[in-house]
């Protein structure tokens, strides 16, 4: 019997995949663990692995191929003793094709209509409770996408009445453009407003794609194709601005104390032999340091290691500080697990090992996934201060900036000290004023007297 190989779900968030390449062909004998395809993801590039035993009967999605939905067949294996040709004729016509890469259209996907009066639509013979999987039949919360809302919006169609496909039942893209095509769904009527009432504003709504091009002379520029990554990075930035209040802390930290040990610790750096010869086997960055920082001070200040949801805050029992990393494209935060518990020496080694696979995008979803906070440091571009965007399901994000020298006043007197910027943004719903702003101080403190980050 045919085996079906399908579009396999890298992370648990993963809706659709790029088929970069394939590294076997049609006629090519496979074995459990043989590497058999690469898959890009909005974050990285992965190796999919044969489950089955089999010989390759039809690579049914072709290499190159963008947007291939989770679980869609991308592949047919012909069984022990089964013809591969008659295997991939009859189990191929059945087998549901990826869809082709579409050009993002300038307009909406759907054209905007004025919802019909409820007279002119047919009657149902029965009516049909309303579905449960997308978490509303009773008045709770919505589940769907930005751009589910939006496209729903404008053809009137109501996301409450669509059970979703999207993770955890949620309302994504194509479920209400199949309900648009299906003419179902419709919202209900607006009820008016009240005699003498003032008129309601005008809801605000981005600038379509139309109407950002009529702005610029035609050829003036040159249309760059979103890949899945500048996709995914706008969309949760969106999430996050649209559904996180943040809330914002500044303060300055003298680094000299920081920078004298740093020099120490690298002098004292034993060598290690490889192939290049002989190397330190450490050599900190002040970024290294400010993990370490950070993480102990929300081990000082544990209520702000936290994370919000609707129905419970979840208090991290360990600091695992996620590090954005600038790669072509987009950024993408490793994180460091346990940052308390380590060494400096042993977070600076890995984060150079993290920051290489994630430029070459070979990192692993486990190793960007989760967290419990984040450090964004535009210190060596030579910004001073900026207030970065919380990455969920954290609730903190330390943004440093760079270390230059000030006049300081100490003891009545002016004095020169390195100092270094840094603005703490937090979710207000987990970290309020009070407590960033203790956290903020552990920080400083573990900064100010780097010697407490080596005992």
């Amino acid at each position: 019997m045919p085996i079906n190989i399908t579009m396999p779900a890298l992370s648990p968030t993963m809706e659709e995949g790029n088929l970069a390449k394939w590294l076997v062909k049609e006629g090519d004998k496979v074995a459990p663990g043989d590497v058999i395809a690469e898959i890009e993801t909005d974050k990285a590039t992965m190796e999919v692995e044969a489950v089955d035993e089999g010989t390759v009967a039809k690579l049914v999605v072709p290499a190159g191929t963008e947007g291939v939905k989770v679980n869609a067949v991308i592949a047919i294996l012909a069984g022990e003793g089964e013809d591969a040709s008659a295997a991939a004729k009859a189990d191929g016509g059945a087998a549901p094709k990826a869809e082709a890469p579409k050009a993002e259209a300038p307009k909406a996907a759907a054209p905007k209509e004025a919802p019909k009066p409820a007279a002119a639509a047919p009657a149902p013979a029965k009516a049909e409770p309303a579905p449960v999987a997308n978490g509303h039949a009773g008045g709770e919360r919505v589940f769907a996408s930005p751009l589910a809302r939006r496209i729903a919006k404008d053809a009137g169609v109501d996301v409450a009445a669509l059970t979703g496909s999207g993770p955890h039942g949620r309302v994504v893209k194509v479920d209400v453009e199949a309900a648009i095509a299906s003419g179902g769904a419709k919202a209900a009527p607006a009820a008016k407003a009240p005699a003498g009432a003032p008129p309601a504003a005008p809801a605000l709504k981005p600038m379509s794609d139309d109407q950002v091009l009529k702005l610029f002379a035609e050829g003036s520029y040159e249309l760059v194709p979103h890949d899945n990554m500048r996709k995914t990075i706008a969309r949760r930035l969106v999430e996050a601005k649209s559904t996180i209040p943040h809330f914002y802390l500044t303060l300055d930290c003298e680094l000299d104390a920081l920078l004298a040990l740093r020099t120490q610790l690298n002098a004292a750096a034993p060598m290690k032999k490889t192939e290049k010869g002989e190397v330190p086997a450490y050599k900190l960055s002040v970024n290294d340091m400010v993990i370490k920082a950070m993480a102990m001070a929300l081990m000082a200040v544990p209520d702000a290691n936290a994370s919000w949801t609707d129905n419970a805050m979840v208090k991290h029992k360990h600091a695992d500080v996620g590090v954005a990393v600038s790669i072509p494209g987009g950024l993408i935060t490793p994180i460091i697990r346990h940052a308390d518990e380590k060494t400096l020496s042993t977070i600076s080694n890995e984060m150079k090992d993290l920051a290489s696979r994630a430029r070459s995008r070979k990192l692993k979803p486990e190793e960007y996934q989760g967290g419990t906070t984040a450090v964004s440091n535009l210190g060596m571009f030579g910004v001073k201060d900026f207030a970065a965007v919380i990455n969920p399901p954290h609730a903190t994000i330390l943004a440093v900036g760079a270390g230059e020298e000030r006049a300081v006043v100490k003891k009545g007197e002016i004095k020169i000290a390195t100092v270094m910027s840094v603005t703490l943004s937090t979710d207000h719903r987990a970290v309020d004023g009070a407590l960033g702003a203790e956290l903020l101080g552990a920080f400083k403190r573990m900064i100010e007297n780097p010697m407490g980050m080596l005992v």
